[in-house]
């Protein structure tokens, strides 16, 4: 190989370039990315970029300016891919010229879904994905203005706590009563969601059906159902998760099902062709997983393949998300757990929950037990069998229970 190309520079391009120059490879890199200005970390968008304490892309740039000289990377910002061929290794570029690449990886990631309702396309219904969505919604944050938040998911949560915190109204809108049980199970959803109404957030349970716009004014309203009167807002904010940008990967006759499908090395259905981040899905998993974490191992793992090297174990995903001072934190998936035990006290806010199988922990969700996290991860990549009343138990060191 002599040149590969990587289209979209978010995180796991960038770690697939960081594990490429480091696994040895002395070729050609090009990343190529649709927005202006230096790759840039999405987490703090709606953290950091809103509270203003990130004024610059630089404050959150994946890595120094000179970094992508120094390994050798050209970074194309700005520029557009149209089209893929990847038979002959061929990306069509939005200027009219073609780059030629031995391998493509495919990082497109993905677009922030919107609302399938009417008047969701009203200039005060703001997404946030991009530095630029970022900007735009910053300048709405002021005191005293008014938001509704519809989904209370990661993104969603972390902005209402944001606009709280910045002085504005708050109203966080969701059709299910505690959102992320499935996710965290319903002990940690629902003390990270009461904490919404003890910070003086409205909450409402239902599903948006329209949002409105009186001719000549500012505010618009947001009707959900169930609910007599429709919630008076000037800013609107949507966060119900993305969808992934699969359409190169299509247009060129690749396999897409919920994402483009990759083996465990990151490859498609084509031999000449990776994909990585938020816009794969590995052939078995039900699930694309769109976390920090996930974004950069499968940058790993797919320069490990391109390098014919044995791709790095895979450990469980972890996430986390941090809201009115706590920090939420989760790896492995408490969908798939059995049974579900408790350390610490729920009370006081800050407890794990461990989802266990088979007597082997598989789960762990904490809010501002990060100790315990580190720990589960380690039981969970080696598969230790460990019984419940241990992990609820406060004397127990959690770094013994690997020892079994």
């Amino acid at each position: 190989m002599t040149r590969i190309a990587m289209v979209g520079a978010g995180l796991s391009a960038v770690s697939a370039c960081d594990a490429l120059r480091g696994g040895g490879y002395d070729g050609e890199i090009v990343l190529l990315s649709d927005e202006a200005g230096p790759p840039y970390d999405r987490p703090p968008l709606s953290k950091d970029v809103l509270t203003g304490s990130a004024a610059t892309r630089g404050d959150i740039a994946l890595r120094p300016a000179d970094w992508y000289e120094k390994q050798r990377v050209e970074l194309r910002p700005g520029i557009a891919v149209t089209a893929l061929r990847p038979d002959e290794g061929v990306l069509e570029l939005a200027d009219g010229s073609e780059l030629t690449a031995d391998r493509i990886v495919l990082a497109t990631g993905g677009t922030a879904r919107t609302l399938p309702v009417p008047g969701a396309d009203d200039p005060a219904v703001h997404t946030l994905r991009t530095w630029a969505e970022a900007e735009r919604l910053r300048a709405r944050l002021v005191p005293g203005a008014r938001i509704a938040v519809i989904g209370a998911g990661l993104i969603g949560a972390e902005t209402a706590a944001v606009a709280t915190a910045l002085g504005c109204a708050v109203t966080l809108i969701d059709p299910v009563p505690v959102p992320l049980t499935a996710v965290v199970g319903p002990d940690i959803a629902g003390a990270l969601h009461a904490r919404h109404r003890a910070e003086g957030i409205d909450v409402i349970t239902g599903g948006v059906e329209r949002i409105d716009r009186a001719p000549g004014t500012e505010e618009v309203t947001v009707t959900v159902g169930g609910r007599p009167e429709p919630v008076a807002a000037d800013t609107v904010v949507v966060g119900i998760g993305i969808r992934p940008a699969t359409a190169l990967a299509e247009a060129a006759g690749l396999t897409v099902d919920n994402g483009i499908v990759v083996d465990v090395a990151q490859r498609t259905s084509h031999p000449r062709v990776y994909a990585v981040g938020d816009v794969a899905r590995r052939s078995g998993d039900p699930v694309r997983h769109e976390h920090w974490d996930a974004a950069r191992s499968s940058g790993q793992a797919a320069a490990a393949g391109l390098l014919g090297a044995a791709p790095p174990a895979r450990s469980a995903s972890w996430f986390w998300s941090d809201r009115y001072g706590s920090r939420l934190e989760g790896v492995g998936s408490m969908a798939d757990a059995e049974e579900t035990v408790v350390r610490g006290d729920v009370a006081s806010g800050a407890f794990t929950v461990f989802g266990l199988r088979a007597s082997v922990l598989i789960a762990a969700a904490a809010i501002d037990r990060p100790k315990d996290i580190k720990a589960a991860q380690r039981l969970i990549a080696r598969a230790v069998p460990v019984r419940a009343d241990r992990l609820t138990d406060p004397a127990t060191e959690l770094r013994a229970l690997l020892r079994g």
